[in-house]
């Protein structure tokens, strides 16, 4: 299986946009400069900012990653990413003593800064400062000695916050010399430009997670860019999803307009640049190297691979095929039996990955389903079900590109054909007249007609013990996450029954269910059933599941059947035949 965290490697054909960044950041004339990175989750942000840190000259260039995510819910944005810049001009100064002086000094105006917004909040704002919420913290302290503290700690709180008032004016603001806030901002601009041009360095500072982090947060940590703007030597590289942040002004400024909403992030934002799109080409590679660090292979063949496939997506103008065959000798690995089989699969399946509205080549979800895949080819493995990893990938593939009840008609379909679907043959012979009993949306509909096509063809297997597999690989929160706010009611109350009737008010609850509802509660309940070890007496579930099959005529059938395969393996008590006596229903 794979880590699911940012790759360091560029497996997806990046270095041709993080090499433009790159020469942006290498060009005086360019800087000061702010860049957004923009894009999905999971589609390759993170990857693609390690890749530009890895091009960037050490020597000429400060580097600081700020994870705003990280400082949710334990400090103000703002401030974190002022003292992270400051403490990171200290380290690069440590040894020249004025530098370093000037440096701390930066660090104390922070400080100063704080102060200011606790002294002139609204002058602050009104000149467009950074307040740092320092108010609000003060004053929740004050109002604890207001109402009378009697808790020691709490005292200690109410001083020492005074103290860092205090300490704060001592440090920046002195008598003689106190300054507005405004004053203070252009200050703290004067000494931070004068530290780089000492230091004879250029600073990035690169922001990610932007986009996970809650309204507030997110905004708080772009006001504090706002001050760093424009200034010498400087770049900001931001990587965030567009439209998650536009919603984050939004939330934060009720009354902005939806053309303020926008300017305010283009205001900030001098070059956006999207993180490309995945195509089937890409997709392709990515799968590549996917499966050969899988297959273990040495560091030296790895990177051999890679600059292969990078080149031929640069070339792909030009020939877009490639066999599995070309790949494997190019590392030597011609006679990798496994190898090529996973390279084979990887041709086939990139299509579908690649354009899939819901996947739509997002490399983290590929990663996700890639190791689905290989968990459940592993518990098959363990279980000794006939399953190959080839038939595993096909359902795995099906489940993630189409909705929760197209997978649930399509399994029930396969139970009952007894683990085959006639609809299934039907549509590998392009007979596509009842493809709508599936789903009547049309991009389904599209996906299912390519889905069929993949191989290996599914309508001669048994397909049993794959959705046995597929139930058993996902707790019954997750599927029940799948039904409906009633099917989840209705299942709940079901699963308690003891009695042969049912009361008034869980026959209504059935009666309120949908048909398709129904034969999901109905799966749900055998599910549960199928974990049974002991059938000496009626199971929890088991009367439920008979009240429900009496007013469902498809959650018969799946009764039904479940207990003829009951009746096959010896389970056969009295308790069950009395139960099934005159049961219009069940039928052997």
């Amino acid at each position: 299986m794979w880590s699911d965290i940012e790759s360091k490697e560029d497996y997806l054909n990046f270095g041709e946009v993080s090499q433009i960044v790159t020469e942006i950041l290498e060009t005086e004339t360019m800087l000061p400069v702010s860049i957004g990175i923009f894009g999905n989750w999971g589609a390759g942000k993170s990857s693609l900012l390690n890749l530009i840190e890895q091009q960037i000259e050490p020597d000429e260039w400060i580097i600081i990653k700020f994870d705003a995510w990280l400082y949710q819910g334990f400090d103000d944005a703002r401030a974190a990413l002022l003292e992270t810049i400051a403490n990171h001009l200290i380290q690069a100064a440590k040894s020249e003593e004025t530098i370093l002086q000037k440096s701390k000094n930066l660090l104390a105006r922070i400080d100063g800064l704080r102060l200011a917004g606790l002294l002139a909040e609204g002058a602050a704002l009104a000149a467009g400062v950074p307040t740092f919420g320092l108010v609000s913290k003060i004053f929740g302290t004050a109002q604890n000695s207001l109402d009378g503290i009697q808790d020691e700690t709490e005292s200690k709180q109410v001083v020492d916050t005074g103290k860092e008032v205090i300490d704060s004016g001592r440090n920046l603001i002195k008598a003689k010399e106190k300054q507005t806030p405004p004053q203070q901002i252009d200050a703290f601009r004067k000494e931070y430009g004068e530290i780089l041009q000492e230091l004879d360095k250029k600073l990035v500072i690169v922001i990610d997670n932007l986009d996970r982090c809650l309204p507030a947060n997110a905004i708080q940590t772009l006001e504090a860019i706002r001050l760093f703007l424009f200034l010498n030597r400087t770049a900001f590289i931001i990587a965030a999803d567009e439209e998650m942040i536009r919603h984050s002004v939004a939330e934060h400024y009720k009354d902005l307009s939806y053309r303020h909403q926008i300017d305010y992030l283009d205001k900030l934002i001098q070059i956006p640049i999207r993180v490309p799109k995945a195509g089937v080409l890409e997709i392709r590679a990515y799968l590549y190297m996917l499966y050969s660090i899988h297959q273990q292979l040495s560091t030296e063949k790895l990177a051999n691979l890679r600059q292969f496939l990078e080149t031929h997506l640069q070339l792909s103008w030009q020939n877009q095929s490639l066999t599995p065959e070309q790949a494997a000798e190019t590392i030597g690995e011609k006679d990798n039996h496994a190898l090529l089989l996973d390279f084979e699969r990887a041709n086939r399946i990139a299509p579908l990955l690649a354009n899939s509205p819901n996947i739509y080549g997002n490399p983290r979800i590929v990663k996700r389903i890639l190791n689905t895949i290989k968990m459940r080819t592993k518990i098959a493995d363990k279980r000794q079900m006939p399953l190959d990893e080839a038939i595993i990938t096909k359902l795995v593939i099906f489940e993630r590109c189409v909705d929760a009840d197209v997978v649930t008609k399509f399994y029930h379909l396969i139970n009952e054909g007894y683990g085959k679907s006639e609809l299934l043959k039907e549509l590998e012979n392009d007979n596509e007249e009842n493809l709508s009993t599936l789903s009547e949306n049309k991009s389904i509909q599209t996906f299912i007609k390519e889905w069929v096509k993949l191989e290996p063809k599914l309508s001669d297997v048994d397909l049993r013990a794959a959705i046995y597999l597929f139930r058993e690989t996902i707790p019954l929160n997750t599927y029940t996450a799948q039904l409906s706010q009633n099917a989840q009611e209705a299942l709940s109350v079901l699963l308690k029954i003891a009695a042969r009737t049912g009361t008034q008010n869980t026959k209504n609850t059935i009666q309120e269910l949908t048909m398709a509802e129904q034969i999901s509660v109905m799966e749900a309940l055998i599910e549960q059933l199928r974990k049974v070890d002991n059938w000496d007496k009626s199971p929890e579930g088991f009367m439920g599941a008979c009240l429900l099959a009496e007013s469902s005529e498809d959650g018969a059938k799946i009764l039904n059947r479940f207990i003829i395969e009951l009746k096959n393996k010896g389970v056969n008590y009295l308790w069950l035949k009395k139960r099934l006596e005159n049961a219009p229903w069940y039928k052997e």
